[in-house]
């Protein structure tokens, strides 16, 4: 299995397992390509998933290539993860707001980050069958596990095979990239990627960036009971947003 693949998920427990299972199995094995491909899609994340599916539907001869998870940010790190602990710090914020309601419940809240955050990894591994190598490969699609890399006008390379194709679709997604503050990199940080393999919940935590995932992740860190501060160069939070939305 190649090592980028799991850098971003810690711990290796059961649920993490499954989910490489799934989305990047380690005894996976390339098919031989077979002939032009009508469509190679380089990146198996949602735009790429899609793609791919869509084509084998309607019976094009399809390539998946992914280098690292599939599923990409959504399954492994947006979506699915991110929801998973927003629901739970929902259920924090109702219990504490639960004598607005005429309920009697204790004055303070315990909150076990660690089983938050397992209950995150378990719901992300049974998730991740619907993207996963095999499910796609059921569909009719010839998946390959590794780097891409063009060759020529018609021709793409991946884990020494070469693929001829007809049409090419670039779905690769991007990468966190780090602000360049001084002293950032010494101190060490948590980006959007890697703040789904906590297992302590940091005492303090400062958000750069306010916009849907920078709130989201200060809104639930605070009511897990972190001391957060965000922080964004624009005027306002959401800054794309109307202002009520933002207000």
């Amino acid at each position: 299995m190649d090592a980028r693949a799991t850098e971003e998920l810690r711990p290796l427990d059961e649920h993490n397992q499954r989910l490489l299972d799934a989305v990047h199995p380690a005894d996976w094995t390339n098919p031989a390509p077979t002939g032009r491909y009508n469509l190679v899609v380089i990146g198996a994340g949602t735009a790429g998933l899609v793609a791919a599916a869509g084509a084998a539907g309607l019976g094009a001869k399809v390539a998946l290539i992914e280098r690292r998870l599939m599923g990409g940010d959504c399954l492994n790190y947006g979506c699915v993860p991110s929801k998973a602990l927003i629901r739970c710090a929902r259920a924090v914020a109702d219990v504490r707001a639960a004598h607005e309601f005429g309920l009697d419940t204790p004055n303070s809240v315990r909150v076990d980050f660690a089983a938050i955050m397992e209950r995150m990894r378990r719901l992300r591994a049974q998730i991740a069958p619907h993207d996963s190598a095999r499910r796609f490969r059921d569909l009719g699609v010839d998946v390959f596990l590794g780097d891409a890399r063009f060759t020529g006008r018609d021709t793409v390379e991946v884990a020494g095979q070469t693929l001829r194709f007809a049409r090419a679709c670039i779905a690769t997604g991007a990468r966190p990239a780090a602000v360049p503050i001084p002293g950032l990199a010494e101190a060490g940080f948590l980006t959007n990627e890697t703040v789904f393999s906590l297992t302590e919940m940091p005492r303090r935590l400062a958000v750069l960036g306010a916009g849907p995932i920078g709130c989201e992740l200060a809104q639930t860190f605070a009511r897990f009971g972190a001391e957060v501060t965000l922080i964004d160069l624009a005027p306002q939070i959401l800054i794309r947003e109307d202002r009520d939305a933002a207000e």
